[in-house]
């Protein structure tokens, strides 16, 4: 880990909303409209775009993943630790170079075959660890999840799979 301050937006509490979810859900895409539809985000500069469909709740497919966990695609269930840090995700995006993020390319199983994906660590001190995936595209890139590293056995399985791509680089430089 550096010595780089993370300058973070304060996390979203279901306590602040004295414990009324649907209000808590409003507020948690209230920052996401603002951060990925009405503002944009940029990754090194290209702008990022967002899975809208199948719209969930009339949201964009994107918040759904990024706010809910869980293998089955149909039935994945709300996870309070992604919606609390959806204020993260942008400046995690943003800022990765600056703050000098763990950043390398992935690939995973999904519908058609193997997925170029991309993931953005940040390392924290006194919080989990969270993680942002951006799906690469042919000609863009897709924010397409974020998620924290709550346990031990999470973060030692992302140390693995990031030093196993970085022993493939012939020199450090930028994915």
């Amino acid at each position: 880990m550096s010595n780089i301050t993370f300058n973070l937006p304060d996390i979203l509490l279901l306590s602040d909303y004295n414990g009324n979810f649907d209000l808590f859900t409003d507020a948690v895409y209230s920052v996401f409209f603002k951060d990925f539809v009405k503002d944009k985000t940029f990754f090194r500069g290209e702008k990022l775009k967002l899975k809208w469909h199948p719209l969930y709740q009339n949201k964009a497919y994107t918040f759904y993943h990024m706010t809910h966990k869980g293998k089955d695609e149909q039935n994945r269930v709300p996870d309070l630790r992604r919606c609390e840090r959806i204020p993260w995700a942008k400046p995690t995006i943003e800022h990765c170079d600056t703050w000098k993020l763990k950043i390398w390319p992935q690939q995973r199983s999904g519908q058609g075959g193997l997925k170029d994906r991309l993931c953005i660590w940040l390392e924290m001190d006194n919080e989990p660890d969270y993680i942002v995936i951006l799906d690469i595209r042919e000609k863009y890139k897709l924010l397409w999840t974020a998620f924290v590293l709550e346990y031990p056995h999470e973060k030692r399985k992302r140390k693995k799979e990031y030093e196993a791509w970085f022993k493939t680089q012939k020199s450090p430089g930028k994915t």
